[in-house]
């Protein structure tokens, strides 16, 4: 409890910084955070949902996504709205085993939920077959190098559903190819590799490139990268062969870990700061932080 108070309050010192109050540097004003864990949840995380939204709009962030890997979110979207009003949160659902697997049934659900805040389905993330590699229940989405007929299925239907963005969650790097195509074909209109170029998925620079001349996004996560000089340089020499048009930042932040992370708010700052130091300029940290995230989940500039 006394770690979890001493790194809230360190997050809002940060939080007071002057770095916001500067639009032509890196600054978090309109910033978006696709991918960010929070309490409640099923796993041990540091900050609960409602103070991941009160800092985020303390420091001029414009929304975030709420991710749990075995329960939809687009009802702690609403009531984190009602609860920090004049921010955007929102919500989703994985298709792993809690939720039944490949679940078409509860994506109408979660899209449906009062308030419309349900916008992204991941594909199995934790309990994708390519993630447990044989050691468990999985929840497999192709066979013999093609999509199960009721991933396709669900493709079809997140295709009718305008306001859903698919992301891939821990399919393999095949997997993640024929995904988008499947996708795109079916006219789903935002599809986004989830932390594509590291594990589990490890999509190669020409699989990112394929992935992003289809018209799909690269999740770049500073949870991949946080305390490693080696794969942030990595991150930048990525984000400049696949181009920042195709690239999100985001965090995946707020999960409780044996070392110190900064709080997801905090660690989007850090990591823009980071990169930019990495030569990425404050026009393309901007495009993949606030502009790209914005447009994959369908909100006006």
């Amino acid at each position: 409890m006394e770690m979890r108070k001493t790194l809230l309050i360190a997050a809002f010192a940060l939080l007071a910084a002057p770095a916001f109050a500067q639009d032509n540097d890196i600054n978090l004003k309109g910033a978006i955070d696709i991918h960010v864990h929070s309490d409640p949840d099923s796993a041990p995380r540091v900050i609960d949902a409602d103070d991941v939204a009160r800092q985020a709009k303390a420091a001029g962030m414009r929304a975030v996504v709420l991710k749990n890997h075995w329960a939809e979110t687009a009802s702690l979207a609403y009531m984190v709205r009602k609860i920090v009003p004049g921010f955007e949160a929102f919500g989703g659902l994985t298709q792993d085993l809690a939720m039944g697997g490949i679940n078409i049934e509860a994506v109408k659900h979660a899209a449906d939920m009062k308030g419309g805040y349900g916008r992204i389905v991941w594909l199995p993330t934790f309990d994708a077959e390519n993630n447990v590699k044989g050691k468990g229940p999985s929840v497999k989405v192709s066979e013999n190098g093609k999509l199960l007929p009721s991933v396709l299925a669900l493709l079809d239907y997140i295709g009718t559903r305008k306001q859903l963005t698919l992301e891939t969650g821990h399919v393999s790097a095949e997997e993640a190819l024929m995904v988008i195509k499947e996708a795109r074909a079916r006219g789903i209109q935002h599809v986004v590799a989830t932390h594509g170029m590291t594990g589990p998925t490890n999509l190669t620079v020409p699989q990112a490139k394929e992935f992003a001349a289809q018209g799909g996004y690269i999740e770049f996560v500073y949870g991949s990268a946080f305390n490693d000089p080696k794969m942030l340089a990595k991150f930048a020499e990525w984000i400049k062969a696949v181009g920042p048009a195709h690239c999100i930042l985001s965090t995946d932040l707020g999960g409780a870990r044996p070392f110190p992370r900064p709080m997801p708010t905090a660690g989007m700052l850090e990591y823009m700061q980071k990169l930019h130091a990495l030569g990425i300029s404050v026009a393309d940290i901007n495009m993949m932080a606030k502009t790209n995230p914005a447009k994959m989940l369908g909100l006006q500039p």
